[in-house]
Protein backbone atom coordinates (compact mmCIF):
# COMPACT_ATOMS: atom_id res chain seq x y z
CA UNK A 1 0.00 0.00 0.00
CA UNK A 2 1.52 3.53 -0.72
CA UNK A 3 2.13 5.61 2.01
CA UNK A 4 -0.51 8.69 1.53
CA UNK A 5 -3.07 7.53 -0.79
CA UNK A 6 -5.99 10.49 -2.08
CA UNK A 7 -8.78 8.88 -3.80
CA UNK A 8 -11.35 11.74 -5.15
CA UNK A 9 -11.04 14.25 -2.54
CA UNK A 10 -13.49 17.19 -3.04
CA UNK A 11 -12.33 20.52 -1.12
CA UNK A 12 -14.08 23.81 0.18
CA UNK A 13 -15.29 25.59 2.43
CA UNK A 14 -18.96 26.15 3.74
CA UNK A 15 -20.02 24.22 1.14
CA UNK A 16 -18.31 25.69 -2.19
CA UNK A 17 -15.73 23.71 -3.37
CA UNK A 18 -12.48 25.14 -4.72
CA UNK A 19 -10.99 21.81 -5.34
CA UNK A 20 -12.95 18.65 -7.19
CA UNK A 21 -11.88 15.11 -7.72
CA UNK A 22 -8.62 14.34 -6.69
CA UNK A 23 -6.76 11.78 -7.10
CA UNK A 24 -2.90 10.45 -6.45
CA UNK A 25 -0.59 8.33 -4.26
CA UNK A 26 2.52 8.87 -2.61
CA UNK A 27 5.12 6.06 -1.85
CA UNK A 28 7.69 5.61 0.40
CA UNK A 29 10.90 7.17 -0.99
CA UNK A 30 9.13 9.82 -2.90
CA UNK A 31 9.57 13.92 -3.08
CA UNK A 32 6.23 14.94 -4.79
CA UNK A 33 6.04 19.24 -5.19
CA UNK A 34 2.75 20.23 -5.50
CA UNK A 35 2.80 23.59 -8.04
CA UNK A 36 -0.73 25.49 -9.43
CA UNK A 37 -1.78 28.95 -9.17
CA UNK A 38 -2.66 30.89 -6.21
CA UNK A 39 -6.07 29.62 -4.58
CA UNK A 40 -6.02 26.56 -6.53
CA UNK A 41 -6.41 24.55 -3.19
CA UNK A 42 -2.87 23.52 -2.58
CA UNK A 43 -2.60 24.83 1.33
CA UNK A 44 -5.90 23.05 1.59
CA UNK A 45 -5.34 19.89 0.23
CA UNK A 46 -2.02 19.81 2.38
CA UNK A 47 -4.27 20.50 5.16
CA UNK A 48 -7.10 17.87 4.31
CA UNK A 49 -4.30 15.61 4.75
CA UNK A 50 -3.54 16.29 8.35
CA UNK A 51 -6.30 15.90 9.20
CA UNK A 52 -7.07 19.71 9.95
CA UNK A 53 -10.00 19.96 7.85
CA UNK A 54 -12.79 17.38 6.72
CA UNK A 55 -12.93 16.73 2.84
CA UNK A 56 -16.35 17.64 1.33
CA UNK A 57 -16.02 14.16 -0.91
CA UNK A 58 -13.37 11.43 -0.76
CA UNK A 59 -10.93 10.04 2.00
CA UNK A 60 -7.31 10.40 3.21
CA UNK A 61 -5.27 7.03 4.32
CA UNK A 62 -2.41 6.09 5.11
CA UNK A 63 -0.19 3.14 4.79
CA UNK A 64 2.87 0.99 6.16
CA UNK A 65 1.83 1.94 9.64
CA UNK A 66 1.91 5.55 9.44
CA UNK A 67 -0.28 7.73 11.97
CA UNK A 68 -1.87 11.18 11.50
CA UNK A 69 0.65 11.95 14.21
CA UNK A 70 3.17 10.89 13.16
CA UNK A 71 3.14 13.09 9.94
CA UNK A 72 5.79 16.04 10.44
CA UNK A 73 4.46 19.64 8.97
CA UNK A 74 5.91 22.46 8.29
CA UNK A 75 3.24 25.02 7.69
CA UNK A 76 3.86 28.65 6.71
CA UNK A 77 4.57 30.88 9.01
CA UNK A 78 2.83 34.51 10.20
CA UNK A 79 4.47 37.35 11.74
CA UNK A 80 3.22 36.34 15.18
CA UNK A 81 4.80 33.02 14.91
CA UNK A 82 7.60 34.42 13.57
CA UNK A 83 7.84 36.59 17.43
CA UNK A 84 7.28 33.63 19.22
CA UNK A 85 9.16 33.69 22.20
CA UNK A 86 10.51 30.76 22.98
CA UNK A 87 14.02 29.12 23.29
CA UNK A 88 15.22 27.25 19.69
CA UNK A 89 15.38 24.24 21.92
CA UNK A 90 11.64 24.75 23.52
CA UNK A 91 10.28 24.96 19.48
CA UNK A 92 11.98 21.63 18.60
CA UNK A 93 11.28 19.53 21.83
CA UNK A 94 7.53 20.55 20.81
CA UNK A 95 7.48 18.86 17.89
CA UNK A 96 7.39 15.87 20.09
CA UNK A 97 3.97 17.02 21.91
CA UNK A 98 2.13 14.35 19.29
CA UNK A 99 3.55 11.52 20.88
CA UNK A 100 3.10 12.13 24.06
CA UNK A 101 -0.57 11.07 24.50
CA UNK A 102 -1.90 11.24 27.64
CA UNK A 103 1.83 11.92 29.59
CA UNK A 104 2.76 15.53 30.96
CA UNK A 105 5.99 15.82 30.21
CA UNK A 106 8.91 14.85 27.74
CA UNK A 107 10.49 11.57 28.34
CA UNK A 108 14.77 11.50 28.13
CA UNK A 109 13.79 9.87 24.64
CA UNK A 110 11.74 13.09 23.46
CA UNK A 111 15.00 15.39 24.78
CA UNK A 112 17.33 13.09 22.89
CA UNK A 113 15.22 13.33 19.80
CA UNK A 114 15.60 17.15 20.02
CA UNK A 115 19.19 17.18 20.19
CA UNK A 116 19.27 14.85 17.71
CA UNK A 117 17.54 17.21 14.75
CA UNK A 118 18.77 20.43 16.44
CA UNK A 119 22.53 18.80 15.45
CA UNK A 120 20.52 17.53 11.89
CA UNK A 121 19.55 20.95 11.32
CA UNK A 122 23.22 22.59 12.16
CA UNK A 123 21.62 24.87 15.13
CA UNK A 124 23.04 23.37 17.96
CA UNK A 125 24.86 26.91 18.60
CA UNK A 126 21.48 28.44 18.68
CA UNK A 127 19.75 26.29 21.16
CA UNK A 128 19.13 28.68 23.99
CA UNK A 129 18.78 31.61 21.51
CA UNK A 130 15.54 33.00 21.61
CA UNK A 131 13.41 32.29 18.46
CA UNK A 132 12.26 35.60 17.96
CA UNK A 133 15.63 36.82 17.62
CA UNK A 134 16.91 34.64 14.71
CA UNK A 135 17.00 34.92 10.72
CA UNK A 136 14.36 34.26 8.57
CA UNK A 137 16.65 31.45 7.39
CA UNK A 138 17.45 30.25 10.80
CA UNK A 139 13.97 30.12 11.97
CA UNK A 140 13.35 27.64 9.55
CA UNK A 141 15.65 25.05 10.58
CA UNK A 142 14.36 25.32 13.78
CA UNK A 143 11.10 24.56 12.43
CA UNK A 144 12.28 22.21 10.54
CA UNK A 145 14.04 20.51 13.58
CA UNK A 146 10.60 20.56 15.14
CA UNK A 147 9.15 18.86 12.66
CA UNK A 148 11.69 15.95 11.97
CA UNK A 149 10.69 15.34 15.63
CA UNK A 150 7.55 14.44 14.17
CA UNK A 151 8.29 11.66 12.07
CA UNK A 152 10.65 9.70 10.87
CA UNK A 153 8.81 8.61 7.40
CA UNK A 154 6.75 11.54 6.06
CA UNK A 155 7.28 15.53 6.01
CA UNK A 156 4.52 17.97 4.43
CA UNK A 157 5.95 21.10 3.59
CA UNK A 158 4.27 23.69 2.73
CA UNK A 159 6.76 27.02 0.76
CA UNK A 160 9.30 26.33 3.43
CA UNK A 161 11.72 28.82 1.15
CA UNK A 162 9.00 31.88 1.32
CA UNK A 163 10.58 35.22 1.80
CA UNK A 164 14.60 33.48 1.97
CA UNK A 165 17.08 35.04 0.14
CA UNK A 166 18.80 33.35 -2.67
CA UNK A 167 21.30 31.68 -0.99
CA UNK A 168 19.19 30.45 2.32
CA UNK A 169 16.81 29.44 -0.37
CA UNK A 170 19.80 26.97 -1.87
CA UNK A 171 20.64 25.89 1.53
CA UNK A 172 16.87 24.85 3.05
CA UNK A 173 15.99 22.59 -0.71
CA UNK A 174 19.45 20.85 0.03
CA UNK A 175 18.90 20.51 3.26
CA UNK A 176 15.49 19.17 2.43
CA UNK A 177 16.93 16.71 -0.79
CA UNK A 178 19.17 15.24 1.92
CA UNK A 179 16.76 14.56 4.32
CA UNK A 180 15.05 12.80 1.09
CA UNK A 181 18.15 11.03 -0.05
CA UNK A 182 20.11 9.96 2.45
CA UNK A 183 17.55 9.18 5.43
CA UNK A 184 14.37 8.01 3.20
CA UNK A 185 12.21 10.41 4.63
CA UNK A 186 9.19 11.35 2.00
CA UNK A 187 8.72 14.67 1.39
CA UNK A 188 5.59 16.53 0.01
CA UNK A 189 6.00 20.21 -0.77
CA UNK A 190 4.42 23.13 -1.71
CA UNK A 191 6.39 25.25 -4.09
CA UNK A 192 5.91 28.41 -6.07
CA UNK A 193 9.55 27.74 -7.18
CA UNK A 194 8.91 25.32 -10.46
CA UNK A 195 12.76 25.67 -11.39
CA UNK A 196 13.42 24.07 -7.93
CA UNK A 197 10.84 21.28 -8.10
CA UNK A 198 11.66 20.09 -11.41
CA UNK A 199 15.21 20.20 -10.09
CA UNK A 200 14.83 18.40 -6.83
CA UNK A 201 11.77 16.43 -6.62
CA UNK A 202 10.79 13.05 -8.24
CA UNK A 203 7.33 13.63 -8.73
CA UNK A 204 4.89 16.72 -9.54
CA UNK A 205 1.45 17.39 -8.61
CA UNK A 206 0.05 19.90 -10.74
CA UNK A 207 -3.16 21.49 -9.70
CA UNK A 208 -5.28 23.75 -12.10
CA UNK A 209 -7.54 23.69 -14.99
CA UNK A 210 -5.89 20.05 -15.41
CA UNK A 211 -4.82 17.76 -12.71
CA UNK A 212 -1.47 15.96 -13.15
CA UNK A 213 0.36 13.55 -11.00
CA UNK A 214 3.06 11.51 -12.18
CA UNK A 215 7.04 11.87 -12.15
CA UNK A 216 8.99 14.77 -13.06
CA UNK A 217 10.21 13.48 -16.55
CA UNK A 218 6.63 13.18 -17.74
CA UNK A 219 5.47 15.74 -16.28
CA UNK A 220 7.65 18.15 -18.67
CA UNK A 221 6.26 16.74 -21.90
CA UNK A 222 2.68 15.79 -20.65
CA UNK A 223 -0.53 18.58 -21.70
CA UNK A 224 0.01 19.84 -18.45
CA UNK A 225 3.18 20.52 -17.78
CA UNK A 226 4.46 21.67 -21.06
CA UNK A 227 1.90 24.28 -22.47
CA UNK A 228 2.90 25.87 -18.33
CA UNK A 229 6.85 25.95 -19.05
CA UNK A 230 6.28 27.34 -22.36
CA UNK A 231 4.11 30.41 -20.54
CA UNK A 232 7.29 32.29 -19.74
CA UNK A 233 8.28 31.38 -16.60
CA UNK A 234 9.97 28.57 -14.50
CA UNK A 235 7.47 30.31 -11.69
CA UNK A 236 4.43 28.40 -10.76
Amino acid sequence: MALLSCQDLSLGYEGKPILEHISFEVNAGDYLCIVGENGSGKSTLMKTILGLIRPMKGRVETGEGLRQNEIGYLPQQTLVQRDFPASVYEIVLSGCQGRQGLRPFYTKADKALAWENIRRMEIEPLAQRCYRELSGGQQQRVLLARALCATRKLLLLDEPVAGLDPRVTTEMYQLIANLNRKDGITVVMISHDLEAALRYATHILHIGARIYCGSVTDYLSSETGAPWLMKGGRKA
